[in-house]
């Protein structure tokens, strides 16, 4: 039902979104064969999410918070990702919702990235503090897999899902 969902907003974000031609690589990652359009799938829990553009990469990720984020933080999280998040005051939110979105937004990145080979760690960390927008957060993150790309992730907390989403363009 969610791979459903996820072909569903596709149609719904672009009527003419050919579904019929969607190909998966070997990094699992869902693409069109002459990238007519650039788009991502998430889904978790009972709610898909999926992002679409006719011109710029993008990424979209969901994830319910829980305590495996916690677990695993060691292997996503830099240093720098943990000095700028405790510069951030985010203090309405619990370090759990708050591990959530940077582990979101970094897989939205991945999915950005669509060529496998990333360290969660390493690859991508946040350049500056957690920025507060008009109903989201923005997360400034460099990109250092080839070269140095400073990319938006844009991140919302819904009641029990964080959504996040990222696109060439910031």
């Amino acid at each position: 039902m969610q791979h459903l969902a996820g072909r569903y907003l596709l149609k719904y974000l672009f009527p003419d979104f050919p579904n019929e031609e969607i190909l998966i690589a070997d990094t699992h990652k869902p693409y069109l064969p002459h990238e007519q359009y650039h788009f991502s799938i998430s889904h978790c829990g009972n709610y898909a999410a999926a992002i679409v553009s006719s011109g710029d990469r993008a990424g979209v990720d969901i994830e319910q918070p829980s305590e495996k984020v916690a677990r695993v933080m060691h292997k996503f999280m830099h240093e720098n990702d943990l000095l700028f998040m405790s510069n951030s005051y985010l203090y309405d939110r619990s370090p759990l919702e708050l591990l959530t979105v940077m582990w979101s937004a970094k897989e939205a990145l991945f999915k950005w990235f669509s060529l496998g080979g990333v360290d969660f760690k390493e690859h991508m960390q946040l350049r500056s503090g957690i920025e507060f927008g008009q109903e989201e957060l923005l997360l400034p993150f460099v990109f250092k897999k080839e070269e140095h790309i400073h990319l938006r992730v844009y991140a919302k907390l819904f009641e029990d899902i964080v959504l996040s989403w990222v696109t060439t363009k910031a």
